[in-house]
């Protein structure tokens, strides 16, 4: 008889029991993550109903594999421009909901009577929610695309990067029993190091890469690929001592950004569900009854805690971060429960021995009834909303909606704002830039080039070819003219050119620094003094020439990074509960022929098209007069259950997709206006409001008061909130002028 490994008999088992469960699941119109457990606890070395797997650490591998392409995945969905746009929320809220969650899981441990290590672990594990657990539960749930949904894959992104310092924590305090102040920080500093690093190096070099190799790429080929450049980035990520699944986040954000990442994450979709299946199967199989019956208790009361506790924090964190409440319940009642990173967390404290052997059964518990549970929650979370706005007093709900919209509204920004901001992103990225290629070039080339050569010629030769690839950057960061016109109008006030003085002298003095810490990684201090000396004189020398090749640099970074904008039109935007959705007309779509105006769909479904494309042909904030034709991609705002209604009625059986960003085309905007605005007292219509921005007014809010989609007599009056999609260029042209620029 042929001998089988017991990797393919155990995939045929498992595979087989989650093909069963999910059938029956789907039939009970359950959600499929919940047939996939099922299936592994019946799998599972802790139930006989079924045969066993045999090589539980050959499935922990596949597992673990199913995480890293569920990140990716949500990497190339989820870029780190998207990342940026609900940053500050997704950092707020993440941080309220990590420190009620530490805090509630320590004093949970003291009061079962734990000690204080298993306490401190135990705060750990419930701070941190399950990021492929909720990815899975939106997919499956239709709910990916809501808007709500962004800022949960933003705070699932700021928890991993919290949960990689919280691991140096919890490590350091295991092993030092104090609070490491110190280790915490330099992994902070560490983790934003490499972050820049891999995304600057990332956005210049793929995109190239793609367009170059295009002719050549087949479907197979690119994923081979993206699938190559996933599992580098991996283990470049294990090497630098982060977490797998963070590396494969990143490297899906990068290819996020090329014109291939919709057709790379059609591709891989097959083999994230084929690998996910696993992981939610190995899940299952962790689960022991007997463990569950001894520790029921603790088990019961960590669940309900996790629940709450997240429910509550995430909900509070998102408010607090100015989003809207329905956002904010629904975020909370996403995130309430644990998953992943949990596992790592709780493996540590074994590892080092220092938490009892009960709190990762327990944890692995908890975890499983909680992904029980999420589905659930996101499904009701609307429900939820709808009872809780009965239940609460109008004037808690109209001074939460004032504060959102407060929090949203765009301010001026002062000159002196956009020369600090404009002079620490100079300073971090190309620090990062210049430190990476310098360490890189001494840890890996130079030892190289020793070997090639004899005497001192490697490392002179090294040095040297170091010198000229960081000289463009060094430029950069010392000597190049940061926001011009802020800074020149800062400059005709005399109080300011002291600061903006020291501001100049300040990037000079950390380029200096810079050369000499490259020098000193190769030569003697006395040399390295001499050589910086000489390096400063001749880029002031050649500042011209380097001024021109680093444009060239720039200009193909900004290239790569805009790449995907250019072809992809459209953007996630928020006013209220609205956002920006793409509906293509089929040919037996209802109301071709029509006119906008004949066809009413502000009143009938309350919402706009900002945008139609037909072909090559842009019709930006489309006349009253335009009609539809078979093919049109229409770029429509409106909520989502007016988007929903909108698309069954133009297309039956296709679901509507959310557009991408474009500065070139149609973007949504708010602005003040303030009382010396020339807008003050004139109606929409002698606003010129359409003509200037080439748009739409959707909304004004005043005194706390909704005006959706106002008549063009309106008239505007001092405090207005006016939300208006059009042109982007013309947009930001027009709120300049007005002196009404975020």
């Amino acid at each position: 008889m042929i001998h089988l490994p017991d990797l393919i008999t155990d995939l045929a088992l498992i595979l087989g029991a989650a093909a069963v469960t999910t059938l029956i699941f789907k039939k009970l119109k359950q959600p499929l993550v919940l047939g996939y457990i099922v299936a592994g606890l019946l799998v599972g070395p802790h139930v006989s109903l079924l045969p066993t797997v045999n090589d539980v650490e050959n499935v922990k591998t596949w597992s673990e594999i199913g995480v890293i392409f569920l990140l990716f995945s949500l990497g190339l969905e989820f870029s780190f421009k998207k990342l940026i746009k609900v940053g500050g929320s997704a950092s707020v809220t993440a941080i309220v909901e990590v420190g009620v969650m530490l805090l509630l899981g320590y004093f949970a441990g003291q009061l079962l009577g734990w000690s204080r290590m298993d306490s401190i672990f135990l705060g750990g594990i419930l701070s941190i929610s399950s990021t492929t657990i909720i990815i899975r539960a939106f997919e499956e749930l239709g709910v990916k695309r809501q808007k709500f949904a962004g800022l949960v894959f933003g705070i699932l992104v700021v928890e991993d990067l919290v949960a990689i310092v919280l691991l140096v924590l919890l490590s350091t305090l295991a092993v030092s029993q104090q609070f490491a102040g110190m280790e915490m920080v330099f992994s902070v500093v560490k983790l934003v190091f490499f972050l820049v690093a891999w995304f600057v190096a990332g956005i210049f070099f793929l995109p190239t890469l793609l367009k170059l190799t295009h002719k050549l790429v087949n479907e197979e080929t690119l994923l081979v690929m993206s699938i190559g450049l996933c599992l580098l980035m991996v283990v470049l990520a294990s090497q630098a001592g982060f977490s797998p699944a963070l590396g494969a986040f990143i490297m899906g954000s990068i290819l996020a950004e090329t014109t291939q990442a919709e057709k790379i994450e059609h591709l891989v979709t097959p083999v994230k569900e084929l690998f996910g299946a696993v992981f939610f199967v190995s899940v299952g199989m962790l689960i022991d009854p007997a463990m569950l019956v001894r520790y029921g208790g603790p088990v019961a009361l960590i669940t309900v805690i996790t629940i709450v506790g997240k429910l509550f924090s995430s909900t509070a964190g998102a408010l607090i971060s100015g989003q809207p409440l329905k956002s904010s319940v629904q975020t909370g009642m996403s995130l309430a429960q644990i998953g992943e990173f949990s596992f790592i967390i709780a493996t540590l404290g074994l590892t080092l021995k220092v938490t009892s052997d009960f709190l990762y059964p327990v944890a692995v518990a908890v975890s499983a009834i909680t992904t029980f549970t999420t589905p659930y929650l996101i499904r009701y979370a609307e429900p939820f909303y709808n009872k809780l706005m009965q239940w609460l007093p109008k004037r808690w709900t109209d001074a939460l909606e004032r504060y959102s919209s407060a929090a949203q509204t765009i301010s001026v920004v002062s000159d002196w704002q956009l020369v600090l901001r404009s002079y620490f992103t100079n300073i971090v990225v190309f620090s990062v830039i210049i430190i990476a290629i310098t360490l890189l070039s001494f840890y890996y080339v130079l030892p190289w080039a020793i070997e090639q050569t004899e005497g001192n010629l490697g490392l002179i030769l090294t040095a040297g070819a170091t010198l000229l690839l960081v000289l463009p950057f060094l430029w950069a960061l010392a000597v190049r003219r940061l926001s011009s016109e802020a800074a020149g109008n800062m400059w005709k006030q005399q109080k300011f050119r002291g600061p903006l003085l020291l501001l100049y002298i300040s990037r000079i003095a950390l380029g200096v620094f810079l050369v000499g810490f490259l020098l000193d990684r190769f030569f003697s201090t006395p040399v390295a003094l001499v050589v910086t000396a000489v390096i400063i004189v001749l880029l002031l020398l050649f500042s011209g020439r380097i001024q021109a090749f680093y444009g060239r640099i720039e200009a193909r970074f900004l290239t790569n990074f805009n790449e995907r904008e250019a072809s992809n039109k459209a953007a996630v935007l928020a006013p209220w509960d609205a956002h920006l959705a793409e509906i293509t007309m089929q040919a037996d779509s209802p109301g071709l022929g029509l006119t906008l105006e004949e066809l009413a769909l502000r009143e009938r479904y309350g919402i706009n098209i900002a945008l139609i494309r037909r072909g090559d042909l842009l019709l930006t904030a489309p006349g009253k007069w335009e009609r539809l034709y078979p093919g049109d991609l229409l770029t429509v705002i409106g909520t989502d259950e007016q988007l929903e209604k909108f698309s069954r009625h133009i297309e039956p059986d296709a679901p509507h997709t959310l557009a991408g960003e474009d500065e070139d085309e149609v973007e949504l905007r708010q602005f003040l206006v303030k009382k010396v605005s020339p807008f003050v007292g004139k109606n929409i219509r002698e606003a010129g409001l359409r003509e200037q921005t080439k748009g739409i007014v959707l909304g004004i809010e005043r005194s706390g008061v909704r005006m959706l989609n106002p008549e063009s007599t309106t008239l505007l009056e001092e405090g207005d909130i006016v939300w208006i999609a059009g042109n982007s260029k013309k947009l930001q042209s027009f709120l300049k002028q007005n002196h009404e620029v975020k």
